[in-house]
């Protein structure tokens, strides 16, 4: 995602806001050398009595995963992440109530073309419901 935005814009990306239900450790390794953010939940332990917090350092961890897990230990990082909760996760239970679910397509050809209407559709209503009050 980060190659296709430097593509479309010319632009780096610094910060990273991911779900906590796509954090692959490799993928934080990638963004530390890149020089990027990440804004991830990490998963709670199986066993806290051996590992203690989830944002506790690790000793089978690398540097670049216990750098990050002190990060998003941090109130900073939290209040950034429930930003991210506020803003997105409501577009994607309005797109879920209104039928995105599951794509009634089938096809990248008919999937793109469907995507981008349902993102059209709830632009035209939020931005009605900010003219209604």
């Amino acid at each position: 995602m980060r190659e296709q935005v430097r593509e479309r814009t010319g632009q780096q990306v610094n910060e990273h806001l991911m779900d906590g239900g796509f954090l692959v450790h490799e993928e934080i390794e990638r963004a530390a050398e890149q020089g990027v953010t990440l804004f991830v939940p990490p998963k709670p332990p199986r066993d806290p009595q051996k590992y203690g917090s989830e944002f506790q350092p690790r000793p089978a961890d690398g540097r670049a995963i216990n750098d990050w897990r002190v990060h998003m230990g941090g109130e900073a990082a939290k209040e950034i992440y429930k930003q991210r909760a506020a803003t997105v996760e409501t577009v994607n239970a309005h797109l879920k109530q209104h039928g995105m679910q599951a794509m009634l397509v089938r096809g990248l050809k008919k999937t793109r073309c469907v995507a981008p209407w349902c993102a059209l559709a709830y632009n035209v209503m939020r931005f009605a419901r900010n003219l209604i009050g």
